[in-house]
């Protein structure tokens, strides 16, 4: 894969990783639009893929590094609900990709349609998510139940189309955090999720052997994946506090409506 490919690709994920408007949904939309439009698959995917989710995931450790200091300390009672909260993603991920033939892993994870009709959904959480308030609640004081129903959204997210980042911060809103700690637990259980999704993509790679994506392209994409998210998450908090969450829905709505146009009439 080119250099330029690569920097493409690791500005939009650093963009959508993090913006609530679902990183796999656009990446499943991207690739079918190439190939309508003729253009071959692009190679050497996995690898990148795992590059750049580690450039992001090194943006969320610095931006929250010291809520992840305390994780250690004052908060370390916090570790095992991220723990919990990670259960139902893993279950569900492990389960589509290891517990169903490729065919029907790819008929669910690349499903375009299926991204199409997700995207409203997703509006419909960031719609939500700015009217309901919140409560006053911490995230250090969530309980296991409170753990559960944001680790079950982000679960959800699995489909394409659905945003990890606007599900765990709605959920959180719904089970009573305020906005701050609604998305500083959204983006502490992103930690493991991230982690998760490039083991096992990094288990693909052992599997079939190394690409030879060449080092210095894949530590540009690195450098950028890693800048992009750094603002795109600072862009986010800041919009999740001002109550402007639901600004996304405005691009989210037509979106999916003229996947799901496209897709059955083509």
């Amino acid at each position: 894969m080119s250099l330029l490919e690569i920097i493409l690709l690791a500005i939009v994920q650093g963009l959508t990783e993090f913006l609530p408007v679902s990183s796999s949904g656009h990446l499943v939309v991207a690739n079918a639009l190439l190939g309508a439009l003729g253009y071959p698959p692009a190679k050497d995917l996995i690898e990148v893929s795992i590059v750049l989710h580690l450039g992001t995931l090194l943006s969320v450790l610095v931006y929250y590094r010291r809520e992840i200091a305390r994780l250690v300390g004052e908060d370390r009672r916090v570790l095992p609900l991220l723990v919990l909260g990670t259960v139902p993603a893993a279950i569900v991920g492990v389960g589509i990709k290891k517990g169903l033939s490729d065919a029907a892993s790819d008929a669910v994870l690349e499903n375009v349609l299926l991204a199409g009709l997700m995207f409203p959904v997703t509006a419909a959480l960031l719609v939500w998510g700015t009217r309901h308030r919140g409560g006053d609640e911490r995230y250090q004081s969530l309980g296991w139940r409170g753990v559960l129903a944001i680790g079950s959204l982000q679960a959800l997210a699995i489909l394409p189309g659905i945003s990890r980042s606007g599900a765990t911060i709605a959920a959180g809103l719904g089970v009573g955090l305020d906005r701050r700690s609604a998305s500083t637990f959204a983006f502490l259980l992103a930690i493991p999720a991230i982690l998760g999704a490039g083991l096992l993509e990094g288990l693909e790679v052992m599997e079939s052997g190394s690409t030879g994506t060449p080092v210095a392209n894949l530590a540009a994409g690195f450098a950028v994946a890693f800048a992009v998210g750094l603002g795109a998450l600072a862009l986010l908090i800041r919009l999740v506090q001002r109550g402007h969450l639901d600004r996304f829905a405005w691009y989210l709505v037509p979106l999916g409506v003229a996947v799901v146009a496209w897709r059955l009439v083509g």
